[in-house]
């Protein structure tokens, strides 16, 4: 149970690997900690080593997850709980991701994110955990078989959008509209490459996006573009073969827009070699690469 009143699967507090509990679970979170700008300047002197357990966490969050292969995030409240409809929901998305080939990513904790992990392990998959160190007792889940437990928020971002190919977004709170908000932030500075982006529930989300188109556009705040990176859908299937079919587009053009480029730059190369040296032998007409500039061409025949 969380200091919130709030069922948890797990128990004990993480803090990176350790496991504390009871008395031992501290006041303040190591992010907390990092953001406070009230301590005396004695701590400036220890920034230093926060910055070698920041390194730590990308170097163990990359080496776990370097082999992974083609993955999805599904993002959602974890307040959820078991007997809800979205947690039904979130369990098919977790399934069918798998059977599309894809390992399934949450944050590890309860609500949606406990049923994809579910729905992913017993569908056989990878169901992956990043935990979070937060200020009330919550372990990862059960149902993950690779789980990765991180004291900083942005370290943990860092893996979602990393590994992930897509994402998956269920009913959820601040922190889901957090991590949806970051993606289609990424996608539209292109901070990242174009990935698919599917919420499931119109009638959770449609007010959001009516409110987007309605209010945000106008104003131009958004693009029309902006609005075509995410899509909502009622059924599970159909967001997770969105996610597969845009998702494998993406994937094309990407491929594509990287020949046309590796082709532009060879083109360009060469044209600066033609700058810099003059048309090889096979475009000179007749005359010998290393003829010199304006010499007749040979006739087969030597002066006496």
């Amino acid at each position: 149970m969380s200091d919130e009143g709030l069922p948890q699967s797990g128990s004990g507090y993480r803090k990176g690997p350790v496991l504390l509990r009871g008395t031992q679970i501290p006041r303040q979170t190591t992010d907390a900690r990092l953001l406070d700008t009230k301590e005396d300047a004695d701590w400036v002197h220890s920034d230093p080593w926060r910055v070698l357990r920041i390194q730590s966490e990308f170097v163990e969050g990359f080496g776990a997850l370097a082999e992974l292969g083609p993955a999805v995030s599904v993002f959602g409240s974890a307040r959820t709980k078991p007997d809800h409809p979205d947690f039904a929901l979130a369990e098919t998305v977790g399934r069918r991701l798998v059977e599309e080939g894809y390992s399934v990513i949450t944050g590890g904790g309860p609500g949606i994110m406990e049923a994809a992990n579910k729905g992913a392990s017993e569908a056989g998959g990878t169901s992956v955990g990043l935990g979070i160190e937060l200020p009330f007792e919550q372990g990862v889940n059960e149902h993950v078989n690779l789980g990765i437990s991180f004291r900083y928020f942005f370290t943990r971002k860092m893996m979602f959008v990393k590994y992930s190919q897509g994402f998956v977004v269920l009913p959820g709170g601040f922190g889901t509209f957090d991590e949806l908000f970051e993606a289609l932030t990424l996608v539209q500075t292109h901070k990242v490459t174009e990935f698919p982006v599917a919420l499931v529930g119109s009638d959770f989300w449609q007010g959001l996006l009516d409110w987007a188109r309605d209010v945000v556009l106008p104003r131009g705040m958004i693009s029309e573009h902006d609005l075509e990176l995410v899509r909502v859908f009622d059924d599970p299937d159909d967001a997770v073969q969105y996610v597969c079919d845009r998702g494998a587009e993406l994937a094309a053009e990407e491929a594509a827009a990287v020949r046309e480029a590796a082709e532009a730059a060879a083109e360009a190369e060469a044209a600066e070699d033609v700058r810099e040296h003059g048309p090889s032998s096979d475009s000179a007409s007749g005359a010998p690469s290393d003829a010199p500039s304006g010499a007749a061409p040979a006739t087969g025949t030597s002066e006496a």
